[in-house]
Parts: structure tokens; sequence; C-alpha cells
């Protein structure tokens, strides 16, 4: 009889596997001892995936994990408030980071501590020392000042017995207390480890210190406020494998500045662990996004100049793009200085968005219908507010946007035929030699001036400041015959024209390599970035590699977040991302805020009166925090906050000290802690003021 081979085990595919004929004296193989023990090992692991998905155990790890590492932090946390733990962390950091200024400052902390805590340690020995004597003469005279009052009752009531009452009130009332607290101290007493045990509970699970498949998986906990747990949830979902290696490891995050209000959203910054980089995060974004309860364009990630390694996270509120852009200030009212730029449009924060003119140019692009014009069309009337200015427009296409400003503009040609775009090349020739000329009167002043101002343009007509459009302006550097030598000539006009009182805005709906002169990208001190299809359009706009840095338009939906766009150049932060002011026309509803505007700017040109003293003048932070110091030498932060409300209520009147920190920070001149507060000084600002005039001689005398 023929033996027949037992089948194979089926537990693992599911399928059974035939039965093998044995033939006739064939010996039986012995088992493996190597496939038992992978047998041993993949049921082994078979149980761990089993528990781990079981949901009694992932309870008890995740609640143990809790108390583990609430106990580690609050341990830590004990640790660095009784040594110089996190001074001398302060002071590596800011030796990797070559801040040789912070490293003294954080030395002189560390010195105040250790002598702050000698001498806390040396009045405890000495009270310990003085104690027997204070304990006894406090005793003598409790029990002296007991016998007047006794002898007072005795004589009083006639009865000597009275002499002892109030120290036998004393000591019975001594004796209540002493019943009440041994009732109490058991019950105390046992319930302390359970008190300590459930802190340390609240710290781990608040700190999120449990393994992230040991967190409840039903329900979404998430909130739509993006405190520090939040954000520790949301990193830990990102599917980032270096970033989840850490958070299982224990990872605790730095918080270099927590959570806190800023303008129109919320804003932190943390140290991210070893091997996880800010553009890892960068490239999550839409699942960050996600996590958060936002869209892409409401969550941006990017990295400090000064603080590599840091993650800087501004978390916009829910909805924050949808609602009304606020009406442009100068709608009814109002007129301008060149000198001084005018308002565009409103930051996320809700903070007013500068457009600078003198020393200035822009690059505007984005797709079709994206809302370039509403940002161009609120600069171009802005600058027809200064009676001073002349403006051009150069369209190299059909459209109505600049019909309205035409009684105001010196020229404007419109078309994409080669006489048009012959006309815009001649344009810049003209700018070329003008630069020129303009260059050569300032030399002529003989008086020391660098750049034209208001002054200089109040004397000579010929120095008057000028906004030169062009618009679609692909077609002029692709066209084949002209395109070359347009990109050449706007290169030169662009190097020379800023300490000459002339502007440059570049116009485009294809931001590419090939229609935007690299160059030109370059030398643009002003971008913006409206909905763009890709990355490369996103870089021709805002600069090379921007879209890997988390600066990008390329989140931006077209035809839902119009107006909005991505800008660099217009503060002193790495990117604003800004909401353009719309001046309303739309002839077939009967709507037409800007015609008004332009017959205001005819009557100022024509003959007005305010010529000398424009009436809107934009918040300069920096010098208004110098003008409210006075000559004081330091102010509280808060005191400075009080006075910058009081000078501009418009502009500072919402800010907060996170506010005042974003505004001077970049200067170097930004509030410290002094004994135990935080204030501004003096020098540091009036420092940075003359640094910023200095840059700016430095930067005309470059040209």
């Amino acid at each position: 009889m023929t033996d027949t081979a037992v089948p194979a085990n089926t537990e693992h595919t599911g399928t059974p596997v035939p039965a093998v004929p044995k033939q006739p004296g064939t010996p039986v193989p012995a088992a493996s001892p190597k496939a038992g023990r992978r047998l041993r090992t993949g049921d082994l692991r078979r149980v761990v995936v089993e528990a781990r998905e079981h949901a009694t155990y992932r309870a008890l790890v995740r609640h143990g994990a809790y108390v583990l590492g609430g106990t580690r932090v609050l341990t830590r946390r004990a640790w660095e408030a009784r040594t110089t733990a996190m001074h001398s962390r302060m002071m590596r950091a800011a030796e990797i980071a070559g801040n040789e200024e912070l490293v003294r400052q954080w030395e002189q902390r560390a010195y105040a501590y250790r002598f702050a805590r000698h001498k806390r340690r040396m009045d405890i020995l000495q009270m310990m020392l003085n104690a027997p004597k204070a304990i006894g003469s406090a005793v003598l005279t409790g029990a002296g000042v007991l016998f007047v009052l006794g002898l007072m009752l005795a004589g009083y009531n006639h009865d000597v017995r009275d002499v002892l009452t109030p120290l036998a009130t004393v000591v019975e009332f001594v004796g209540w207390v002493a019943f009440i607290a041994g009732v109490l101290w058991e019950p105390l007493l046992y319930s302390l480890p359970l008190l300590a045990l459930a802190g340390v509970w609240a710290v781990g699970r608040h700190r999120q210190t449990a393994p992230s498949w040991a967190l409840p998986t039903g329900g979404d906990e998430r909130d739509i406020v993006p405190d520090e747990g939040a954000i520790l949830r949301a990193l830990g979902n990102l599917g980032i494998a270096p970033l989840n290696k850490a958070i299982k490891d224990g990872w605790q995050p730095r918080w270099e500045q927590p959570t806190t209000r800023s303008g129109n959203g919320w804003h932190t910054q943390l140290q991210l662990p070893m091997g996880v980089t800010v553009e890892m995060i960068n490239q999550k974004k839409k699942v960050l996004a996600h996590n958060l309860l936002r869209k892409p364009v409401e969550v941006w990630p990017t990295e400090p100049p000064r603080q590599p390694g840091t993650l800087d996270l501004w978390v916009a509120d829910q909805g924050s793009l949808s609602g009304m852009v606020p009406p442009w200030p100068l709608l009814t009212e109002g007129t301008v200085d060149y000198f001084k730029g005018v308002p565009v449009a409103v930051s996320q924060r809700g903070e007013p968005i500068i457009g600078k003119l003198m020393a200035a140019n822009y690059m505007v692009g984005g797709i079709m219908g994206s809302g370039k014009s509403s940002l161009v069309i609120a600069l171009l009337l802005g600058a027809i507010l200064d009676p001073l200015v002349i403006v051009e427009a150069y369209v190299m296409a059909y459209n109505t946007d600049y019909d309205p400003l035409r009684p105001r503009l010196r020229k404007l040609v419109k078309g994409d035929d080669d006489e048009d775009i012959e006309a815009a090349l001649r344009a810049l020739r003209n700018l070329r030699d003008e630069v020129t000329l303009r260059g050569k009167l300032l030399e002529e002043l003989g008086d020391g001036a660098t750049k034209v101002t208001r002054e200089l343009a109040l004397k000579d007509p010929r120095m008057r400041p000028k906004v030169v459009v062009f618009d679609e302006c692909h077609e002029l550097f692709m066209h084949k015959e002209y395109g070359k030598e347009a990109a050449e000539l706007a290169i030169k006009v662009m190097k020379k024209a800023r300490k000459t009182a002339i502007t440059l805005v570049w116009v485009t709906v294809s931001p590419t390599a090939d229609s935007l002169p690299r160059d030109v990208t370059r030398n643009t001190s002003h971008r913006v970035a409206f909905a763009v299809g890709d990355h490369v359009a996103n870089d021709g706009l805002l600069g090379s590699g921007k879209h890997k840095a988390g600066v990008t338009a390329t989140t931006l939906i077209p035809g839902e977040d119009v107006g909005t766009a991505v800008t660099v150049g217009f503060s002193s932060k790495p990117f604003e991302v800004v909401r353009a002011h719309y001046v309303a026309r739309d002839p077939d509803k009967g709507i037409d805020e800007v015609t008004p505007v332009v017959t205001r700017a005819m009557g100022l040109y024509e003959g007005g009166t305010a010529v000398d003293e424009p009436t809107f003048q934009p918040a300069d932070p920096l010098a208004d925090v110098a003008a409210v110091l006075g000559n004081e030498v330091r102010v509280l932060a808060v005191e400075v906050l009080h006075r910058l409300a009081a000078r501009n209520p418009e502009a500072y009147g919402s800010w907060g000290p996170t506010d005042l920190k974003r505004a001077l920070e970049p200067f170097g001149a930004e509030q410290y802690k002094s004994n135990g507060v935080m204030v501004v000084a003096r020098d540091r600002v009036q420092d940075a003021v003359l640094e910023r005039l200095a840059e700016d001689v430095d930067d005309y005398d470059d040209e």
C-alpha cells in the first residue's frame, strides 16, 4: 500500500497543497530545526500583531505610556527648574548657531541663577539655625499674652480660676485641630499616590507620550484650535518615517515659541528631531492641513532664516480666506506719497500690506481669473493719487482693465500686434536713457544726494516719479525679433532705476523660464504669485527653490481663492500670504468705484491743494517704537503696546506681544526679559533704525 504525505499546513496561505505520493523506501525527512524556529518566530510575530489589534492591550500600553511619559516630563521640568540644565542647553544651541552675544547672555543668566540659588540656601540654613530661638521666643511670648489675658479675665470675673481659661481654650483648640487632622490624614495619605499618578497620567496624555499604534482609533479627537497637542498629533500622522521613529522613541519637542494667537490665526515654533527637515513637512502639507482641519492655503510650515532645524508653523483660522476683504482705504478720500507707498492688500493676519513704490519693482503673475489685475489696479490708483507721479501702461493684449485710468495715464498702449510690442520696446529704450539722465542730474546737484526725494521732484519736473506697467510681458520677452533686446533693456533699467524714482511693474499669465528672463526675476524686489499651475511657474515668479521651501502658490484654488496671493518682498518676513483690495468695476451691474478715484486724482493733478502733505501715512513699526520710547532707556513691552495703540489705533490697536516681537525681531530689536519682565530697549531700537538707514544708503551707492 502506497503511503501519502500529510497535506501542508494551510493556515497562512489559505490554499491546500496537493498531496505528493511518497516513493516506497524513501525515508521521511526529519523536521528542520531552523524551520521550527522560523515557525515559532512567525507565530510570535502574529501574536504580537493580534495583541496590538486588541483594544484591551492597546489601552494598557497607552495608559502605561502616559504614566511613564508624564513622569519623565515632570522629572525633566523639576530638574531644569532646580539646576542650570536649561541654561547650558541654550548656551550650546547659541554656540552652535555662532551667536556669541546670546551665549554671553545665557552665561550671565546662569550666573545670576546660581547666585540667587546659593543665597536662598544660605537663608534657609540661617533660618534653621535661628528656628529654635525663634520658636522659643514665640512660645514664651504667646504664653505671656495668654497669662495677661487670664489675669484680666480673672479680675473682671473675680474668679482666680479664670487665669488659666485662655490657655485652656488654646489647648482645646489645638486638640480639635489635631483630631480633625488625624481623621483626614490617613485618607489623604492613601490618596496622595493616586493623585500623583493621575497628575503624571494627565501630563503624558496631553503630550501624547504613547506610541501611535496604541492611540485611540474610534472617533476623531481633532479640534479647530491648533494647540501643542493638536500639532503633535497632526505631525505624528504625516507618514514621515524618521518623525514616526522619533515619536516612538519618546521624542518630546522643544517649543521655541508656544502656540499663541497671532492676528487671524495661530503661530508656533518647535525644534524638529534629528533626521526630520522642514522640507519633509512641506512635502506633506496637504496632509498636515487635513490633520489640522484646514485648507492647504491656511497652513504655512517654514524654517526661520536664523533658526535652522526649527519648524515655524502659522495656521490661519478656518475660512479666513473666504470673508470679505476690507475696502480699499483710499476709496473715498486721501492722497498718497509715492515715496512712502500705497495700500494694496491685507495679510491673513489682517494687517495692512503696503506696496512700496520708491526703489521697488514688481513681478505679478498667475493664471487667468486669479485676481492679478486687482492688486495692480490698487497699486496704480494709489500712485495716481500723488499728483507728482507719471504713469504709463503697455498692455500686450486686448482688455479693458486699464481703460478707466486712461484720463490720468500719460500713455496707454493696448494690443499684441508687432507695432504694439515695438511700442513697449521703445518705452524700455526711453527708460534706459531716462535713468542715465536722472543719474547725471543727481550728480549735478552737488549736495550729496544719492536718490530722488520728494523735495527734488517738486523742484525739477525731470525728476518726477514714474510708474510703468508692462502687462502680458511674456509677449514682449518671447517675441522673436524684440525679445532678446527687451530682456537686456529690462535688466539694465531695473538695476539703475531704484534711486531714480522709476518703478517697473511686470504682469504675466505665463511665468516660465522662457517667458520671464531669470535676471529680470532676480532683480525684482516685490514678487506676487496668485494661483499657478505648477512649481515651475511658482519659482519663476517667487524665485528658485521657493516651492521646495514651502513658499508656494500651487495650493491656491483657481476660481475660489481669487485675489489671494503668495508674496515675497513686501515685509521683512520670508513671505506673506495676502488678499488684494478689490476696487470694483462692473458696468453690467452699474458698479464703478474706479472712476471716482480717477476723477479725484485728476483734480489733484490739474491743480489740487494736497500736494506737499499727503494724507496717507503707512505705519512703520520700527520708527513708531523709537518714537514712543522717547528718551527712556527701557520701557515695559506692555507699555510700548499701549503707546503704539494710542499713537495709531488703526494699525496697532489689536497688537499683542507676539506682533511686537514679529515686527522688531528682523532688526534685532525685539523685547527681552529684564528683572523678570519683558522690556524694549531704546539703544537696540535706535541702533536698528540707524542700521536700516545705513543699509539704504549702501544699496543706493551700489547702483
